[in-house]
């Protein structure tokens, strides 16, 4: 629910192969995107909007929970990086992958998985009770017909505090996402044995997938000025000028619910391309051949958004107020792996996260191709007209593109950082592939235990990573009521 709750809203889903590769890998053809596809227009409920004529609202879902639609703001500039994008040979779609809209509902506010699930009439349910403040910190099993069997977790509210226990009739589903399910597991004594020995965890099952194959989105920012003052900078207030927009912006928003500036989800626009793209990456300018990570030929491995201001503290924000616009390139299915291991036995210390980005040189690579090319759509009308090209300072990027191949490298090395898409540490797949869970999210060796979050990602999805998650439990609830009718 966290995530969901801060993230840039965009509903893209990633790329129809990457679920057909899921299903490959898993052999149960439920995963491929013909059948799983399903779980997407279930929980979707599109609202058209009067703009956007060309979406296929046939393809969509109408009475999901989850609310999406372009009810988004969007800036001039967004809309002169799409129109650059096209004149540089990067197709237009009017709905990515089937999806490209946002999580913003038609009041413009931001719909998570708390706002859409946890409505008013499930909270009443008495067969729900929500706990607040309540950390899981490990996992209560006991054998059972001599088997071990998870029958509940034990929650608490600090390291010091009265440890409750919670104890479940038929399953316990662990959803806590790619850090904390693994920490969880590993603090329960399920994960690699000798980790767990080195932490005096009493070994449940030795299980060396866990916390393994951590995989993210890594993301390179570029940043180059507004030339006609039009970014949202007087968010940062630093004048009463600033203060009267934001106060003008906050009556639009709150009072007159027209939207408005703070309608934006920040990456109001993007791009999906592949590194090796002929047409955008020549052969006589990028003569290396990348080994491919994607899955399959329709996949991208490139992203490129922008946002209508700099939503980081920058150097340059820090000596004079200007309207800064922010363009990113992120790798959509990297090649390097981490990992999240434990700091201690103490639920309460954060594990020890290495995304271990650029590990894998080719990644580096690729980036440092997004990056050129987002430079040169930069240059491209109509978007050159609205950055200023004059203002030059080592902090921006307008000159960068000036800059060899080395210097590229080594901004890609400086800049590269997390788009906050954490996935694959508890990972489905075969137990001999460093497999964590089954087909059906079922932990291995352990009955009465699933994990369904983006941990159990055999690969990421080569576009944002919220979407399958909600069509993932969507389809683990139709997995559970079909075991639980069985029983009966």
């Amino acid at each position: 629910m966290t995530r969901s709750s801060i993230n840039a809203q965009m509903a893209q889903y990633g790329a129809p192969e990457d679920f057909d590769q899921w299903a490959k890998l898993m052999n149960d053809d439920s995963w491929s995107w013909k059948n799983f596809s399903q779980y997407f227009t279930k929980f979707e409920r599109y609202q058209p909007h009067p703009n956007y004529p060309l979406v296929d609202t046939a393809v969509r879902g109408t009475s999901g929970p989850i609310r999406i639609g372009y009810f988004n703001s969007v800036s001039e500039t967004s809309k002169a990086f799409i129109k650059a994008c096209i004149s540089i040979g990067i197709p237009f779609i009017p709905d990515f992958n089937v999806s490209s809209v946002t999580y913003i509902d038609e009041k413009r506010q931001r719909v998570s998985s708390e706002s859409a699930y946890l409505t008013k009439d499930v909270l009443a349910r008495k067969n729900l009770t929500v706990a607040l403040n309540a950390q899981v910190t490990r996992i209560i099993f006991k054998i059972e017909n001599g088997e071990k069997r998870a029958i509940g977790v034990q929650v608490a509210n600090s390291s010091t505090g009265t440890r409750y226990r919670v104890l479940a009739r038929k399953e316990v589903i662990l959803c806590a996402g790619a850090v904390q399910s693994p920490q969880i597991l590993k603090l329960s004594g399920i994960g690699p044995a000798e980790e767990l020995k080195s932490h005096d965890i009493s070994v449940v099952h030795d299980l060396p997938g866990v916390g393994s194959n951590l995989v993210d989105h890594p993301v390179v920012d570029l940043y180059f000025k507004d030339k006609h003052d039009r970014s949202l900078k007087y968010f940062h207030i630093k004048s009463l000028l600033d203060a009267f927009k934001v106060l003008r912006a906050a009556m639009q928003y709150y009072l007159l619910g027209s939207g408005g500036p703070l309608a934006t989800n920040l990456g109001e626009s993007a791009a999906f391309v592949r590194s090796d793209d002929p047409s955008l990456f020549p052969k006589q300018q990028y003569p290396e051949t990348l080994l491919d990570s994607t899955s399959g030929p329709g996949a991208p491995d490139l992203e490129l958004f922008t946002t209508p201001f700099a939503y980081k503290v920058c150097e340059f924000s820090q000596e004079t107020h200007f309207s800064p616009i922010l363009n990113d390139v992120g790798e959509n299915r990297p090649l390097s792996t981490g990992s999240v291991l434990l700091r201690s036995s103490n639920p309460f210390d954060l594990p020890i996260v290495n995304p271990n980005y650029l590990k894998a040189p080719e990644d580096a690579v690729k980036l440092a191709r997004g990056v050129r090319l987002l430079l040169k759509i930069a240059q491209t009308e109509p978007l050159a007209s609205y950055l200023d090209g004059n203002f030059r300072r080592p902090d921006l990027d307008h000159g960068t593109h000036l800059k060899s191949d080395e210097e590229i490298m080594e901004l890609v090395r400086e800049r590269v950082e997390t788009v906050y898409h954490p996935s694959s540490t508890c990972r489905m797949a075969p137990q001999e592939m460093n497999g964590v869970v089954d087909s059906q999210l079922r932990v291995y060796g352990i009955q009465g235990l699933r994990v369904c979050d983006t941990s159990v990602y055999p690969w990421i999805v080569s576009g944002h990573t919220a979407g399958a998650c909600y069509a993932m439990a969507e389809k683990l609830a139709d997995v559970l009521k079909l075991s639980i009718h069985q029983t009966r």
